[in-house]
């Protein structure tokens, strides 16, 4: 499936979603998926993955799922920190209208699922969470990390899951040359083939 599959979907009619069982942050939730955006019909593994080895999330704060797709990793911030808010970014029209769905069939408020040009300047985030879309290609996955790890707060923690036959041990080699000094950069876990990888901003 080419990426630019992700990139072009309009919510979804009532016929075409797909209503599914999950497990997230200990609770088992109904939630809505459709065609269009990724994993519609399964909480992929490498979500799993990363959900299974991330810390909990600060209770309070600016928190980001980056590609949240139908918003399995924003629902489990927002259940983890009710107090805190939780931006959902996607440039998929559907995705973010899946996760808005998914957040108000649970009355999870705190989720503001958006497209990145609608997240304002000044926000700075204690925490990200990322399954990212490596089949974006290097320069848009690069300029991607460059813009968003860059606006965690001091001592700030983005956490990112990483198919090893994908390039996960070149993106933490090339993400420990990119943010230098501005970044303490390391691989946490190994599960099923996938990295987590961890950034933690200078403090």
């Amino acid at each position: 499936m080419s990426p630019e599959h992700y990139f072009t979907a309009e919510p979804a009619s009532d016929g075409e979603l797909r209503r599914r069982t999950v497990q997230l942050a200990g609770r088992e939730l109904a939630v809505e998926t459709a065609g269009g955006v990724f994993s519609p019909d399964h909480l992929d593994a490498g979500t799993e993955v990363l959900l299974r080895h991330v810390p909990g999330p600060p209770r309070t704060g600016d928190l980001l799922d980056l590609g949240c797709g139908w918003g399995p990793v924003a629902l489990s911030l927002a259940l983890a920190a009710p107090a805190a808010r939780v931006w959902a970014v996607d440039v998929n029209e559907r995705a973010l209208d899946l996760t808005r769905r998914n957040a108000a069939a649970h009355g999870l408020g705190g989720v503001r699922a958006v497209r990145p040009e609608d997240v304002p300047d000044d926000v700075r985030f204690a925490a990200i969470w990322s399954n990212p879309p490596i089949r974006v290609g290097k320069e848009t996955l690069h300029a991607m990390l460059r813009q968003w790890l860059r606006r965690l707060v001091p001592g700030g923690e983005a956490y990112l899951v990483v198919a090893k036959n994908l390039g996960s041990d070149s993106l933490l080699r090339w993400l420990g040359e990119e943010l230098g000094g501005e970044a303490d950069v390391d691989r946490v876990a190994t599960s099923r083939g996938f990295r987590v990888l961890r950034v933690v901003a200078a403090g």
